[in-house]
């Protein structure tokens, strides 16, 4: 059985190949609902509680330390795990290019540091929205949390992250709660 990401590269495939003219601009619309409707499917999950619809954001904790990339889409995580690991993540000029969780190592001083790159987080993650849920979870089983952000939007960018974080239960530069 063809998975969802295996449905939509066949499609970005086939767009690619096909030539733009008059003639199919009609083929090339129904390619892109095609598209968008996969890309939803993804990113809200069909199930309730229970449903099992956090696949792709399970990674085994490996090495010495864990580090999760947060920030939202087409911010630049995906670049900067392949220029720091030798992990090959997918970057392209669209949101939502990283659909799971991508994990990359990087050796510093005779340690093994593994790097988590997220799919993008959107406003009202912590709600449920989009995948906001498997991603914020799988960055709560990080060591370190580090926020990539647009250099142009940079402080209304990191407040809503920050926001989102703390609404469930992700305190950056605080002290854990005393049990």
């Amino acid at each position: 059985m063809v998975n969802i990401t295996e449905k939509i590269k066949e499609i970005e495939d086939e767009m690619r190949r096909t030539q733009k003219n008059k003639a199919t601009e009609y083929h090339l619309g129904l390619l892109k609902g095609k598209l968008a409707r996969l890309r939803a499917q993804l990113l809200e999950p069909v199930g309730g509680a229970g449903s099992g619809g956090g696949a792709g954001f399970d990674v085994s904790k490996s090495g010495d330390a864990r580090v999760a990339l947060v920030g939202f889409p087409s911010v630049g995580k995906s670049t900067f795990l392949s220029k720091i690991t030798k992990t090959k993540s997918e970057a392209a000029a669209y949101s939502f290019t990283t659909l799971t969780a991508i994990p990359g190592v990087l050796e510093y001083g005779g340690a093994e540091i593994q790097i988590l790159d997220l799919p993008g987080i959107i406003e009202g993650a912590s709600e449920g929205k989009g995948r906001g849920r498997q991603v914020i979870s799988a960055a709560k089983t990080s060591d370190l949390i580090l926020m990539i952000l647009d250099a142009t939007k940079r402080a209304e960018q990191r407040a809503l992250l920050e926001a989102e974080l703390d609404a469930v239960g992700i305190r950056l530069n605080k002290e854990p709660p005393v049990a």
